[in-house]
């Protein structure tokens, strides 16, 4: 089992990042925040502004990946490649990031953005399901359908965690933070804990929403995702079977 440390999350951290569904009070406005862009549906999943070449790194998603309010290339699937390209690792990272994606949603669309050949799925998803308060356990049934899927392909997966808003209460945010050690320790897959650690929280690397980070958010998210993806890179020049 693979596990990557990181910073524990604070609470005042998690409060500022939902500040506004706080706020508000009401169960779907966080939710209706992180789903304000435009909707994506059916269709393939959205290319690296980079000419598609080697093994694929897919970045399965909510709006967290997909960039919301930013340009493609500010994304931190696309952060991500670039960085692996700079290392002279011939790779293309797929952005199958869609806003608004709950883990349900992720999972109706999860055997479609298996296409071609892919190494290393990152399975970036949760975000919304807390944000709205939907149940835990339907959030990892969803998540480990997800990762079952991915590993029957035999590619790697890095699961990246995600937090939910404290206006649930203390029991719904333990329980919705231990989903992703429990499921990484079921599937012996890697686990990032959570995916805006450094981010959620400063004002200075966020939107005006307080949840979807810019640009300089964004390449730390990167920066957090390249580390934590080191132990799957051998994936990347292992022989298909």
């Amino acid at each position: 089992m693979l596990i990557r440390a990181c910073r524990p999350v604070s609470a005042a951290a998690i409060l500022l990042a939902c500040a506004g569904l706080v706020a508000c009070g009401a169960r779907d406005d966080g939710a209706q925040t992180l789903e304000r862009v435009t909707r994506g549906t059916d269709g393939p999943p959205v290319v690296a502004p980079s000419a598609a070449s080697g093994p694929l790194i897919v970045a399965l998603g909510d709006s967290l990946t997909a960039g919301r309010g930013l340009d493609a290339d500010q994304a931190y699937p696309a952060l991500l490649e670039r960085a692996l390209r700079a290392e002279g690792r011939d790779v293309t990272v797929v952005n199958a990031g869609v806003s608004g994606d709950t883990t349900a949603a992720g999972l109706r669309r999860a055997e479609w953005a298996l296409e071609g050949d892919i190494r290393v799925v990152i399975v970036a998803l949760g975000g919304n399901d807390g944000l709205r308060g939907l149940p835990v356990d339907q959030m990892k049934r969803n998540l480990s359908d997800i990762v079952s899927l991915v590993r029957s392909r035999g590619i790697a997966v890095l699961l990246a965690g995600m937090e939910a808003p404290p206006n649930y209460g203390a029991t719904y945010t333990a329980q919705f933070r231990e989903v992703f050690h429990e499921l990484a320790s079921e599937y012996d897959v890697t686990l990032m804990p959570f995916l805006l650690d450094g981010v959620a929280g400063d004002q200075t690397l966020n939107q005006a929403d307080g949840i979807h980070p810019t640009a300089a958010g964004a390449a730390i998210v990167a920066e957090h995702v390249r580390a934590a993806i080191e132990p799957l890179l051998p994936a990347l020049t292992q022989a298909t079977q």
